[in-house]
């Protein structure tokens, strides 16, 4: 070997050291392997759309062998299933041999690499592992087992939504005590976390999803209108203000936590015109926010007329809309509704009409039809789609029927046999528009209350949920919680909600422990034993409870047992006593006043001596300016006369 070689090998070792050293690995000089990317790519494109093309045939073979042999194909299906996993492997495996027989570098080259890492899709796998490979479009990516099994799971989805029934969240409940009395509004803000109950027994209920407990106690509860029942509560579209509608003429706005936002102003009742006025002059039916603007509501009187009011302005309404019967008299609305989109007013009427107005025409209805519901029945609910094409309106002649506004005159479908005893029954619209819900009425003690699903295409009952022994009054499908609240008569208000398919809400809740009762706390103060301190500093020895008895026992004066109160008459110089009313204590302690006030002339002057020697009250105030009293003498002739009979005068 030639010295010179053997010296430049040393230098180079020895600076190859000094590198290593200095740089914290080592392996300079080495050739580090190169890949041909694109290749690699483009060879596993091919070996998965191979394998894909294989699977397929397999996938056709296996079906027509289970149409075959019916049963016994399960058993088929996974000895070919196996057979394919290991086709698969093996596939995989000479792949990888290929791949690396055109790397051109050998085992010992591969043992010694240097440079960064490959990508996780390009690394070769060892012997006992799979190749996993991108996903293709289509049918092809239905390649394997677990492929074939999310295939199912994505036709299963498929068919949920195909069929709204299973999107109805039932599975669970949660009962909210709201009184004894019927439930008649509900309201839950936007965002789904607060909820708002009202009822017949003039209460007003706030519940707090996230604050509850298992124990499912409201927050607040209040009495907005005194003593007026509660007709209609509504979130605003921001959710920071509340609607209320009460039995009185003037709605309340409160905010978040209950306080007095605003309320409407009365209207003259002695004024003809009901435009005139500034606001309704009797009680209130119904009230809804507009959905598009947060400042402007809408109210609905007895007064036969349908007002919208601005928040900022309380002090008289914004517009007037007054229904008319087809005589062109004055109509009572029972409800009202915006549409979807705020440019329609809707309100139902005692007559059976349905009358909707452009918001910005007060004057003459945009669409009206003259007999939606029997005259005289109460329209309890209208209700728009999320498309705001189709109008649902419950009806008090026990029907629920579905109207296209493009064709008002007649209704597209009707569903009857749905009782209904209440003013205020609600019928709403799914979050994904294929059902519509309603609820019924039923006597006392004579079945249970139904939750209705109706399917809005062809208007069948496709689901029921009795919901308890009473009707049911309110319910509110909410879009973003996807959970159904129902107000009952009997002063229940239910939740119901899907573990999977529901958010929040009453989930919140429901996983909260019931929070312990706080006990009362006693102080006491702890004895710190100091045997070493000074007498000065040193505290006075705990004695025993026991011992002290013992010896307050033994003293005359602590065990003097008191002395009972004297029943019957007095003995031993006390007197007896009277008794423990309010009376019997006035009796005993205050003299009675026996002096008779019949004539109320004496009864003042019995004080007159008594006031010009002492005066107290008036003279002193007047000493200075008080005239002296003269007063006529009468004379002879004036005093017999007053001793004449009246006979006598009268003759004269």
């Amino acid at each position: 070997m030639d010295p010179n070689n053997v010296n430049e090998a040393s230098d180079k070792m020895s600076d190859d050291g000094e590198m290593a050293s200095v740089m914290g690995f080592s392996g300079f000089g080495k050739k580090a392997r190169t890949f041909d990317l694109d290749a690699i790519f483009e060879q596993t494109r091919r070996t998965a759309i191979e394998r894909s093309q294989r699977a397929l045939e397999r996938k056709q073979k296996d079906d027509q062998m289970e149409e075959e042999e019916g049963e016994s194909s399960k058993s088929v299906k996974s000895s070919v299933h196996t057979q394919r996993d290991k086709a698969a492997t093996a596939t995989s495996r000479k792949q990888e041999s290929e791949s690396s027989s055109d790397s051109g570098s050998d085992s010992d080259s591969e043992s010694e690499l240097i440079g960064p890492p490959l990508p996780p899709q390009y690394t070769a796998q060892d012997d006992d592992e799979h190749v996993r490979l991108p996903r293709l479009p289509g049918n092809a990516a239905h390649s394997d087992e677990d492929d074939d099994d999310e295939g199912e799971t994505q036709d299963d989805d498929d068919d949920d939504d195909d069929n709204p029934v299973k999107k109805i969240p039932d599975t669970h409940e949660i009962t909210l005590q709201h009184g004894t009395k019927t439930v008649s509004a509900l309201a839950l803000d936007p965002s789904g976390a607060r909820l708002v109950t009202g009822g017949y027994d003039y209460d007003v209920r706030f519940w707090d999803f996230a604050g509850m407990d298992q124990a499912l106690q409201a927050f607040r509860s209040l009495q907005p209108c005194e003593c007026h029942q509660i007709k209609s509560l509504q979130y605003s579209n921001t959710g920071d203000v509340i609607l209320v509608v009460s039995g009185n003429a003037q709605a309340k706005v409160l905010d978040r936590d209950g306080f007095n936002v605003m309320e409407c102003v009365k209207g003259d009742q002695y004024i003809v015109d009901m435009a005139k006025t500034k606001g309704h002059t009797a009680m209130l039916n119904s009230g809804c926010w507009h959905p598009k603007i947060k400042e402007e509501f809408m109210t609905c009187s007895n007064d036969g007329t349908v007002r919208t009011w601005d928040l900022s302005s309380e002090k008289k309404h914004k517009s007037v809309f007054k229904p008319r019967s087809f005589q062109g008299k004055k109509v009572i609305p029972t409800c009202c509704t915006y549409s979807r989109d705020g440019k329609l007013i809707a309100a139902g009427c005692q007559d059976g009409t349905i009358q909707i107005w452009d918001r910005n025409l007060s004057v003459h209805t945009k669409f009206h039809c003259r007999q939606a519901h029997i005259p005289g029945s109460d329209t309890s609910c209208l209700s728009f789609s999320y498309d705001g094409m189709t109008l649902a309106s419950r009806g008090g002649d026990d029907t629920l029927k579905m109207w296209d506004i493009r064709n008002f005159r007649n209704p597209v479908n009707v569903a009857t046999g749905l009782t209904n005893y209440f003013t205020m029954t609600d019928c709403c619209f799914s979050p994904d528009d294929k059902l519509l819900v309603t609820g019924t009425s039923v006597k006392k003690d004579e079945g249970n209350g139904k939750l209705v699903f109706f399917e809005r295409a062809s208007f069948q009952k496709v689901y029921e949920i009795e919901v308890t022994n009473a009707s049911v009054v309110r319910c509110l499908w909410h879009p973003k919680l996807n959970q159904i609240m129902v107000g009952t008569g009997n002063g229940l208000s239910k939740v119901y909600y899907d573990p999977v398919k529901s958010h929040r809400g009453a989930k919140l809740c429901v996983v909260k422990s019931q929070r312990k009762e706080r006990q009362a706390e006693t102080l006491t103060q702890d004895y710190i034993i100091t045997p070493h301190a000074l007498p000065m500093f040193r505290e006075a020895r705990q004695r025993s409870t026991r011992k002290q008895l013992e010896k307050d026992r033994l003293d005359p004066k602590k065990s003097h047992k008191p002395e009972p109160p004297v029943s019957g008459p007095g003995r031993g110089g006390r007197v007896a006593a009277h008794g423990g009313t309010l009376s019997s204590f006035i009796v005993k302690n205050i003299a009675l006043d026996k002096t008779d006030d019949s004539n109320p002339r004496q009864a003042i002057l019995r004080h007159a001596k008594e006031a010009s020697e002492n005066p107290y009250w008036v003279a002193p105030a007047y000493t200075q300016t008080q005239p002296e009293p003269v007063f006529a003498e009468e004379s002879e002739e004036d005093e017999e006369a007053d001793k004449e009979p009246e006979w006598k005068k009268r003759k004269i």
